[in-house]
């Protein structure tokens, strides 16, 4: 993966995630063109920040933007200092269906996955 503005972030999309991403670009009418998932961390969650994946038609200005095969990451540049090396995949269990991160800038984290500590 490529990124098309400085400062550089590195996000990766397993092909498993990849295929849902893609999906739900196709259920929402987002064009690959322009569109893409916003990657995103926000104050929250039980571990202090949490994690936020949100299908949308076109990045912002001051947006890092990601090449994936077939569509775009985008990374606000308050996020992009959580997210730099982040792996995000996508997993089927009995236990239920989702997105999951590989975060090495995370030091703690608590047992949704969806919460961590830096």
């Amino acid at each position: 993966m490529s990124t098309t503005q400085q400062p550089a972030v590195t996000v990766t999309i397993t092909p498993g995630a990849s295929v849902e991403v893609k999906r739900f670009m196709v259920q929402e009418g987002v064009s690959s063109e322009r569109g893409g998932l916003r990657v995103s961390v926000q104050p929250g969650g039980c571990s202090g920040f949490r994690y936020g994946l949100l299908i949308e038609e076109q990045g912002a200005e001051d947006d890092l933007v990601v090449e994936n095969e077939g569509f775009k990451v985008f990374v606000d540049p308050f996020s992009a200092q959580y997210l730099n090396g982040v792996t995000i995949d996508y997993v089927s269990s009995m236990q239920g269906s989702g997105f999951t991160f590989s975060n090495p800038n995370s030091t703690g984290g608590c047992g949704c996955g969806s919460s961590f500590t830096a």
